[in-house]
């Protein structure tokens, strides 16, 4: 069963890539979509058996993978606890993404290529989550690299697709750089890269230091380090950030994988995962809690402003990771991933949401030519409110809230307790809470009350004779969106069925997967739920002092999410004019946090001009002209200007070979006159 769980996914991806022609789209769908509803169903199923119910850890060892002098390893599959939390998270929102895209892509020509994508992108993420070891845990994920580099550049006639698809890519690099030196150091230091044998060797590690470059520096802080810089760039935390809102020109159902279930949640599954070497790095875990906590002060401040939808919430995603990060650098591991695993559901929930009303509105994305259309689209309308309560994490204390609620206040009253850094994430957490609050509701507010503007949108059409242009994101139906625009009309629709099914499903969890989990995950039965999967040292209980913190600390949450509401509905439900009078002024605040920061033009400044420039130098001057002027390329050019040279002088014609004679035994007689004899 637990092979079955990895490997269906696989089998429907070859199925869909090299027989998608011949078997036909439809078929694709089925097969991939069918596929999928069995791994995940199977998911549940081990997720019962081994978390709920207490089962044996089990490790499977599919073959034998590299031998090489004091490396060895084998392919195993490793399922505890974290796994199967995994699996059920990876696989349930997947299979419900295919089911999505069988209504969302239903125009596009090339679906068995994109269900194939899908089902290759989930493979490799079961393969990281399964693994035994650093390596596996390597290539699973780089497999998901790829895969979102194919998922995200899907539509590769645009060019900003292409330039997204790329710079994840590059990114991405940049992290796993890190991520490859820490497992090339795990192997120097420990002489293996089996988990196992890792984890039971780190105590003897702690304290421990190693010279480089004159400095003593601690082992363990610095393995944990080069780790955590693969999963920065993988979760997408402040300074490698920047690919995750570009994933946005992918298909919405890409965007709901890579940011609710699989991609980005890798690096919150590592530092998870090797929580007993983390445990032995005090310096690390302060780094982790540090850039968590900014990470979600940052995506939020910029998630406010953004008029894309489905950046607004890509943003958001970034925000909600920040907080998994830093519950882990207070040692609350637990909570971190009971936080990944509700927010799986409520913001798979919001992005498929939003992509039924993408849909609704013919591939339009902008917000600001939205409105009014909860009407129209009740269904889709009452599923985002869902996906918004859930987000922001709004609840009753000590009575009950939606999923995010027991959760993301679990993280803040546990960062509260932990004192120290812990306090920093404290306030930076609760600043994002309320920003959160305002952004969510932005955008529910924007796209669904208010005049609907995209009805003045189609007036101005008519009157200047244009078209509307799809909004950045998913126009891989661009012809259609055309001939609707074409009649200078919308007309908002609910989506098929294949497409509210998915998000009925993910509402429930959104609902009700706080509640039923909370004990297992951070509750009375978390010891027994987490066994042996989580090491957690004796020192570090800020999850269990978070019942002793001060009561304002219980209820600040619920306080700033209610002022977040307040403040989104003043601007934007009750004086919509004042918020489009100070949008108008474009601050300088207003401008900053419009423009994320400016890191992107920061790094274009500093490091994309200056690669640019050096790459246009070593290519005109290094390769063209000292390459080929001066190098081999350039010999073989000089001898065939001489040949050419030399083919000129054969002329054929007696009178100019006489004259060369003569000219010939002038300068002989010369040499000799004037010194040749002697």
């Amino acid at each position: 069963m637990l092979s079955a769980i990895v490997f269906l996914p696989l089998l429907g991806a070859l199925i869909a890539g090299f027989f998608g022609r011949l078997i036909g789209a439809r078929m694709a769908e089925i097969v991939t979509t069918g596929l999928l509803g069995v791994a995940a169903v199977l998911s549940w199923i081990a997720f019962i058996g081994i978390g709920i119910n207490g089962a044996e850890t089990q490790t499977i060892e599919v073959l034998p993978w590299i031998t090489s002098g004091q490396l060895q390893t084998s392919w195993t599959l490793r399922v505890d606890v974290l796994t199967v939390v995994m699996l059920v998270v990876v696989n349930t929102v997947s299979s419900l993404v295919h089911l999505y895209s069988i209504g969302y892509m239903a125009e596009d020509p090339h679906r068995p290529r994109f269900f194939a994508y899908l089902s290759l992108f989930t493979f490799a993420m079961l393969m990281l989550v399964t693994a035994d070891n650093f390596l596996q845990l390597f290539f699973g994920w780089e497999g998901v690299g790829l895969a979102s580099y194919l998922l995200i550049g899907f539509w590769y006639q645009k060019p900003s697709a292409n330039a997204a698809a790329i710079k994840a890519f590059v990114v991405n690099r940049v992290g796993d750089f890190g991520f490859a030196l820490g497992i090339v150091g795990v192997f120097a230091v420990f002489g293996s890269i089996d988990f196992d044998s890792v984890f039971a060797a780190a105590p003897n590690m702690a304290g421990r230091t190693f010279e480089f470059a004159g400095m003593q520096l601690d082992v363990m802080t610095t393995l944990c380090l080069l780790l955590f810089v693969g999963a920065m760039g993988k979760s997408a935390q402040f300074g490698l950030h920047t690919w995750l809102p570009d994933a946005m020109e992918g298909p919405t159902p890409v965007s709901a994988l890579i940011h609710a279930a699989t991609m980005v949640t890798a690096g919150v599954f590592l530092v998870c995962r090797c929580s007993p070497m983390f445990e032995y790095a005090p310096d690390a875990l302060a780094f982790v809690t540090i850039i968590g906590a900014i990470t979600a002060f940052f995506a939020a401040t910029v998630g406010m402003f953004q008029d894309d939808i489905k950046r607004v919430i890509a943003y958001s995603t970034c925000s909600q990771l920040g907080y998994m990060f830093f519950a882990a650098g207070v040692s609350a591991y637990q909570a971190a991933m009971f936080h990944l695993f509700t927010h799986a559901f409520f913001k798979a929930l919001l992005f498929l949401g939003a992509g039924s009303v993408i849909h609704a509105m013919h591939h339009e994305q902008d917000m600001r030519k939205m409105g009014g259309l909860w009407k129209l689209i009740p269904f889709t309308y009452a599923m985002m409110m869902i996906g918004t309560i859930a987000l922001i994490g709004f609840g009753i204390p000590h009575v009950f809230g939606f999923a995010g609620f027991y959760s993301k206040d679990a993280i803040l009253e546990t960062a509260y307790a932990a004192g120290g850094v812990g306090s920093f994430a404290f306030i930076a957490g609760i600043v994002a809470a309320l920003m959160t609050s305002f952004y969510s509701w932005r955008l529910a507010f924007m796209t669904f009350h208010g005049a609907p503007k995209w009805k003045h949108t189609a007036e101005e059409e008519h009157a200047h004779g244009a078209h509307a242009e799809p909004a950045q994101g998913d126009h891989a139906h661009a012809h259609a969106a055309h001939d609707d625009h074409h009649g200078h009309e919308l007309h908002p629709h609910e989506s098929p069925i294949t497409m509210t099914v998915p998000l009925f499903v993910l509402s429930v969890g959104a609902v009700l997967a706080g509640l039923l989990f909370a004990p297992y995950f951070i509750g009375e039965e978390n010891e027994a739920f987490w066994r042996e999967a989580i090491k957690v040292l004796p020192a570090h209980h800020a999850l269990h002092a978070r019942h002793e913190v001060p009561e304002w600390v219980v209820w600040a949450p619920w306080v700033v999410t209610v002022f977040g509401f307040l403040i989104a509905a003043y601007y934007f439900l009750w004086r919509p004019q004042r918020a489009a009078a100070l949008a108008a002024q474009n601050g300088l605040l207003y401008s900053f946090l419009k423009n994320k920061w400016y890191v992107d033009e920061l790094y274009d400044l500093i490091f994309v001009r200056p690669a640019m420039w050096l790459g246009r130098f070593l290519w005109k001057k290094g390769d063209g002209w000292t390459i080929d002027g001066l190098g081999p390329d350039g010999v073989a050019a000089r001898v065939l200007d001489v040949a050419r040279g030399a083919v000129r002088v054969q002329t054929g014609f007696i009178y100019h070979y006489a004259f060369a004679m003569l000219i010939g035994v002038a300068a002989l007689l010369t040499w000799l006159m004037f010194g040749g004899a002697h």
